[in-house]
């Protein structure tokens, strides 16, 4: 008697384009099967594309990541396919039909150089923050325009002067008064959800009041280790202030850092301009005596 089998694909799928569905990828491919990598996002890379450095070794996280995003890229038996899900799956082992949605991206991927234009121009993102006509015209204290103003006077040009604007200004009052950017954008006629969207994606700026002095506390891997949230907590208690709040008197602000680059000092504390190395909790008055 004949035992009869079914038939097998020669072909994977791998859901999920991260590291672990890209190593797998390659790990099938190299093995002679055909590979569809699906992804939900636009792009493989997953999360790790968003970090800086890994645990513990503390290695780049896009050095490891790249070299694998470029072999799934260039290899003929993986076929990626980005901004897709998965409906359905029927069959058995080794016989899978596999239904897949893959959204819509307006945009051909052949021709795509990652430009950015179709981002800049799309009407479904960016109409609902079109200027309304007739704004009613800014609303603020007369000492905060004239300092606006000043600042203002000092630049000539078009769309290209706005990151020295919102520099000077942030400089002036230690952070971005709504007033102060509606009057910015009243004055040089550029959109405010263009001056929003430059202030929200510098870490040099700031859209919420600070105090005078902003003490920022590193807590990377080095400072981790070394006791930087029992520091952290010190300076919480001696200002009464929660991380990421202003005292009451606006003489402190209290945050967090990813990494100031003086791991060797670790642990470390910056305050404004001024760093302090190898900070342990005794030092916390020592610090704040020298701003008040």
């Amino acid at each position: 008697m004949i035992q009869k089998t079914s038939d097998k694909v020669g072909a994977v799928l791998v859901v999920g384009g991260g590291v672990g569905g890209m190593q797998a990828s390659l790990d099938l491919a190299e093995s002679g099967y055909k590979v569809y990598l699906v992804e939900k996002g636009p792009s493989i890379g997953g999360v790790m594309a968003q970090l800086d450095k890994t645990f513990p070794t503390n290695d780049c996280a896009m050095c490891t990541l790249a070299p694998r995003m470029v072999d799934c890229g260039r290899h003929l038996d993986i076929e990626k396919l980005t901004y897709s899900e998965i409906d359905s799956i029927e069959g058995e082992a080794g016989n899978f039909r596999v239904s897949i949605r893959k959204k819509a991206r307006s945009v051909d991927p052949e021709k795509c150089t990652g430009c950015g234009e179709c981002t800049e121009h799309c009407l479904v993102r960016n109409i609902v923050y079109m200027d309304r006509p007739g704004r009613e015209p800014v609303q603020m204290e007369e000492s905060m325009k004239v300092k606006v103003d000043t600042i203002l006077d000092s630049y000539k040009g078009g769309p290209e002067i706005i990151v020295p604007i919102l520099h000077d200004v942030n400089e002036e009052f230690n952070w971005l008064p709504p007033e102060a950017l509606l009057r910015i954008a009243e004055v040089t006629s550029i959109p405010i959800e263009h001056i929003l969207r430059i202030g929200s994606f510098y870490n040099a700026f700031s859209l919420t009041e600070k105090g005078k002095h902003v003490i920022r506390v590193c807590t990377g891997t080095a400072c981790y280790v070394k006791g930087a949230p029992r520091i952290l907590d010190a300076f919480s208690r001696e200002l009464n202030v929660e991380i990421g709040d202003m005292t009451e008197d606006k003489q402190f602000s209290l945050e967090t850092v990813n990494c100031v680059g003086c791991c060797g000092q670790s642990p470390v504390v910056t305050v404004d301009d001024d760093i302090y190395g190898y900070v342990n909790q005794t030092m916390v008055q020592d610090v704040l005596g020298k701003y008040t």
